[in-house]
């Protein structure tokens, strides 16, 4: 995830990030451009087209089709920041789940070995899940001092959570913790699970293509009409105002579908990876 200044509008305007949007267009930019200066021949020069001409009129469909427009884009666009946005609710739940785990079981665990085992296998979740969403390999070095064969082929944050709990419940039938006590951490317990659950229908569920279809399309043929209209009362000017209008459409629904996806390696995706150390840093500090 990218770190910046809000404030700093110079960086902003002048400075080109490689996830910025203006340098993914360029080509498209390009052709567009071309593609306007073209048009805008063919009318003015070859054409001759005079201004009691009926294509000159398709800018009243160009105000009524662009109002419909905006519209849809600033819907897609908020659609897919809730997802973002959901996605890093979760692992903040996530963060302070764990570290209240942490704290209850510092206050209940005796045993030096039983807190060095939750130690590791605390932020040992984390990490599978973050990589789990991600769609990485899971490296065996996250397992070393855990007694239990991990299985690649099964669900990989199950597998984490079901040993976690089961050494809960050894602590339980050993008479380390008591039973009160085993409730009040259970509910840490069962909410890996939950947090895991919601990450994955954010992470399976896409916006539907049809609709994600639909939107290209329309950008698509709504840019590709703008320059006849335009060239009656802008001339050659037709090129740049076509250019910077396809930037601004383009650019909102390439933004939308970096951000949808929020456990993805986008450079605004969530910075998961980095929440998983934290929660190891944060844990073992506790215990």
């Amino acid at each position: 995830m990218i770190q910046y200044n809000p404030k700093d509008w110079i960086t902003f305007i002048f400075r080109f990030h490689k996830s910025d949007t203006f340098r993914q267009l360029i080509p498209m930019m390009l052709l567009i451009g071309l593609y306007s200066g073209g048009v805008a021949f063919l009318e003015l020069e070859y054409w001759k087209l005079s201004e009691n001409s009926h294509v000159k009129n398709l800018t009243i469909m160009h105000t009524t089709v662009g109002f419909v427009l905006s519209l849809l884009l600033a819907y897609r666009t908020n659609t897919a920041y809730d997802r973002w946005w959901e996605g890093r609710k979760h692992w903040g739940a996530l963060v302070n789940n764990s570290r209240n785990l942490s704290i209850k079981l510092a206050a209940y665990l005796k045993d030096e070995n039983d807190r060095t085992y939750f130690r590791k296998i605390i932020p040992t979740y984390a990490s599978v899940l973050s990589k789990h969403l991600s769609n990485d390999e899971v490296g065996k070095m996250l397992f070393e001092g855990f007694d239990f064969d991990f299985d690649h082929n099964k669900h990989k944050p199950n597998q984490v959570a079901k040993i976690l709990f089961q050494k809960a419940n050894e602590l339980y039938t050993s008479g380390k913790i008591t039973g009160d006590q085993f409730y009040i951490i259970n509910s840490e317990l069962q909410s890996f699970t939950d947090i895991c659950g919601a990450c994955e229908r954010i992470k399976n569920t896409p916006i539907p293509y049809s609709y994600s279809s639909f939107i290209k399309k329309f950008i698509f043929f709504f840019v590709m009409t703008l320059p006849f209209g335009f060239v009656f009362s802008l001339g050659y000017y037709v090129i740049p105002v076509v250019i910077f209008i396809f930037y601004v459409l383009a650019s909102l629904e390439l933004i939308a579908e970096e951000i949808e996806d929020p456990f993805g390696n986008d450079a605004n995706d969530l910075p998961t990876q980095k929440m998983a150390a934290n929660i190891k840093i944060h844990v073992e500090e506790i215990l």
